[in-house]
């Protein structure tokens, strides 16, 4: 099949045909090394090209342009920001409405968080899909979708979205197939009538949620089988030994890119493969098949690129980027180094936010992370506990301690917060809260202190100035241009109220956003200081992804340094993540331009205060290393 479609094409097919031939061989090889089915990989080929042909014309050209850009998204002048649809703006059209405002917050990425068709209160927050080709009726329709991803290309917008790939909704037409016996559809997930084989994948696989969904599989009685249900009962994992699944799952990929999503989010990506006798994660299946879908995607749709959902540590998260050779996702989340900011934090210690950043400059600059400071999920403390253990800081006793910390327990924390899947066996736990209710105008505002808020403020725009100062790309949690605080009207929502990762995902507060020109209030505080970070981080070239980046020493653990560097440019920023006045033993000293209030300033050993931070740029004729 790929063979004819390089001989017999017209002019417009000629593009496809070329794609297809730069890939069908290593495609071909990978496939059959999967599944060594000769007939599913000349039905999937056949597909690519149906999907190609359905490809609208304005997406084509937006595909050669991309093409001939492939490094597009790591610009520095990409901003996103993540936000639930019906919490932004009610409905796809109503965020459409709301595009002038996005603009205003200088966001050309916009990622709508899930909304495809899922189960009124059995949708994990939208991770639960029972149609991948019909978005969630309340939400709109497919034809609102493409119509809203065309007006963000108008405005200069990429879109992006989650793709569910590891699991379905038990209430999917497959499932629900597989339920009614059907064997077809049973062999689309992990079927058993006993057990036994359970029995011995939980000797091996972790469980995601002890408390609030423990073990790995769920019974069914109406047939008399356990399904194989790694996060929730109702969710069922999807069996990608058979390659009906992997293909079928690849026609809903190339579906959806066809309404002009520009970003796909890969969820899960670690889990999709299964293997007997092993964790379930990680396994090298896993990076045959998302090798496959970048190829897929290159052929189809070029100007689509991957974003993985790694939440691993460093050394499981950067082989999802494949090589230089043969790529598999284009960016991934800096989800160690978000991790590590907070626990800096909470002990004023910069050391291990140091080594970690250490890390991440060192990998090669083709590595495009995506940088956030808080996202729709909880936050767990994955972190580096064997270099801790070697500060003194034991595992338990130091995960409690943040925990205490984040909920306010923890005497002169300003932080406020809720716990999720607080393990009593384990004393285990993941944190929930916005960026604002972290960074204490929760608490400052409830106590009507206005010192207390003003701390609270700058510690909140110092963690965005440290953020937008990294390589990446730089993504915003809808809400936190405005310093929206913890919504705690979940719990009276009897299917929200389980689940504390409602916490942080409250309705948008427009009459806030009213506010932001007003330089009086909070929101106009953090709104106007964001965009004046922003624009620089586009103006400025050090900025560049191509930059050299290290940690810049300045002999002072509750002080963090960066230096960035680009042809002849030199950027030092410094954050102080201490609530009390630090100096910064600079290695040098000179006239340096401070980019935030354009002062020139001579530069020798200087004092921040509490939450302060400084980006400055040094002029070269007088910078004295």
């Amino acid at each position: 099949m790929e063979q004819k479609m390089v001989k017999n094409v017209n002019n417009t097919e000629k593009i496809f045909a070329q794609r297809m031939e730069k890939h069908q061989d290593e495609l071909r090889w990978l496939y059959m090394e999967l599944y060594g089915n000769d007939a599913m990989y000349a039905e999937l080929c056949e597909q690519m090209y149906d999907y190609y042909l359905k490809r609208s014309t304005e997406l084509k050209k937006r595909d050669i342009k991309k093409e001939k850009n492939p490094d597009w998204f790591k610009e520095k002048e990409m901003l996103g920001m993540m936000l639930y649809i019906d919490n932004f703006a009610g409905n796809l059209k109503g965020v459409e409405k709301k595009l002038a405002y996005l603009k205003e917050c200088n966001v050309n990425c916009l990622h709508l968080m899930p909304f495809l068709d899922t189960p009124k209160g059995k949708s994990d927050g939208g991770y639960a899909v029972s149609d991948f080709r019909k978005v969630r009726p309340d939400l709109g329709t497919m034809k609102d979708l493409a119509r809203l991803t065309e007006k963000c290309h108008e405005n200069g917008m990429n879109v992006c979205m989650d793709f569910v790939m590891n699991h379905t909704s038990e209430e999917h037409e497959w499932a629900k197939r597989a339920r009614a016996g059907e064997g077809e559809y049973m062999s689309r997930y992990f079927f058993y009538d006993n057990g036994d084989i359970p029995a011995r994948y939980e000797e091996t696989v972790p469980q995601v949620f002890p408390t609030t969904a423990p073990g790995n599989f769920t019974w069914l009685p109406e047939i008399g089988h356990y399904v194989l249900t790694t996060f929730y009962p109702y969710q069922w994992d999807l069996n990608y030994r058979n390659p009906r699944v992997f293909n079928e799952m690849m026609y809903n990929f190339l579906f959806l890119a066809n309404q002009g999503m520009d970003i796909i989010r890969i969820d899960a990506v670690p889990y999709i493969w299964k293997e007997l006798g092993t964790s379930c994660r990680n396994l090298k299946e896993v990076h045959t098949i998302v090798r496959m879908m970048r190829m897929i995607a290159e052929i189809v749709c070029p100007s689509v690129i991957l974003l993985g959902e790694v939440v691993m540590e460093p050394e499981k998260v950067v082989p999802y980027f494949g090589t230089v050779e043969k790529p598999e996702c284009h960016m991934l989340y800096n989800v160690t180094t978000m991790a590590t900011t907070w626990n800096s934090i909470a002990t004023r210690d910069i050391r291990l936010l140091k080594k970690q950043m250490d890390i991440v400059s060192r990998l090669p600059k083709q590595y495009t992370f995506l940088n956030y400071l808080r996202c729709h999920d909880d936050i767990g403390w994955g972190l580096d506990f064997d270099t801790m253990k070697q500060w003194g800081m034991e595992e338990p006793s130091h995960k409690r301690y943040l925990n205490d910390y984040f909920t306010g327990k923890i005497a002169g924390s300003i932080s406020r917060g809720e716990l999720y899947n607080d393990d009593p066996v384990t004393q285990d736990a993941r944190f929930c809260g916005t960026t604002a209710s972290m960074c204490g105008i929760e608490a400052a505002g409830f106590e009507g202190n206005a010192e207390k808020m003003q701390t609270a403020i700058q510690e909140d725009l110092m963690l965005h100035a440290y953020m937008l100062t990294q390589s990446g790309i730089p993504m915003l949690y809808s809400g936190d241009e405005l310093g929206q605080v913890n919504d705690y009207s979940y719990k009276d929502d009897a299917e929200k109220a389980s689940d504390s990762r409602y916490l942080h995902r409250g309705a948008f507060l427009w009459e806030l956003a009213d506010k932001r020109k007003d330089l009086s209030t909070v929101q106009g505080q953090l709104f106007q200081m964001l965009n004046r970070l922003e624009q620089i981080r586009r103006q400025e070239n050090v900025f560049s992804q191509e930059a050299e980046v290290y940690t810049y020493d300045v002999h002072n653990d509750s002080i963090l340094g960066i230096l960035r560097e680009y042809k002849g440019e030199r950027f030092i920023a410094l954050f102080n993540f201490s609530e009390s006045e630090q100096t910064a033993w600079m290695q040098e000293e000179g006239i340096f331009r401070n980019l935030v209030n354009g002062e020139i300033v001579e530069v020798k050993d200087p004092v921040l205060k509490g939450y302060e931070f400084v980006w400055m740029k040094c002029n070269p004729v007088r910078c004295k290393r």
